[in-house]
């Protein structure tokens, strides 16, 4: 990273929690894997990429040549934390979705006194 004149400190304290995230995140999804996992996925990943984003921009600055034009940093700045709404935005819709029809974790009636019975679950 001392290439493109980050130090390496600095990339372990804005890509560590990330990659944390994605990690134990990750080890969560295999080990109770919810309905919507694939968004979950999604929402881990475009986390990563976001924190990423700087070190990517400041490579690109460098292989281009470009990084001194004004309005190539301003959306810049703005595309970052973009970037992280919407990864927060995939999750809240994966915890928001509802269940899709043919779902094991849906409750059901009972027929025989009318109280609600939770369909069986693999917890671990």
């Amino acid at each position: 990273m001392e290439a493109i004149g980050v130090p390496w400190f600095i990339v372990v304290r804005y890509l560590g929690p990330p990659v944390f995230l994605l990690v134990v995140g990750g080890a969560l999804l295999v080990w109770r894997r919810p309905e919507r996992a694939g968004l979950v996925w999604a929402a881990l990943a475009v986390n990563l990429l976001a924190a990423a984003l700087p070190f990517l921009w400041i490579g690109v600055q460098l292989l281009t040549g470009q990084g001194d034009l004004t309005v190539i940093g301003l959306v810049m700045t703005l595309l970052q934390p973009g970037t992280v709404v919407v990864a927060w935005l995939l999750l809240l819709l994966a915890l928001v979705a509802r269940p899709r029809a043919g779902s094991t974790a849906v409750t059901t009636a009972n027929a025989g006194s009318g109280a609600m019975e939770r369909a069986p679950e693999n917890v671990g």
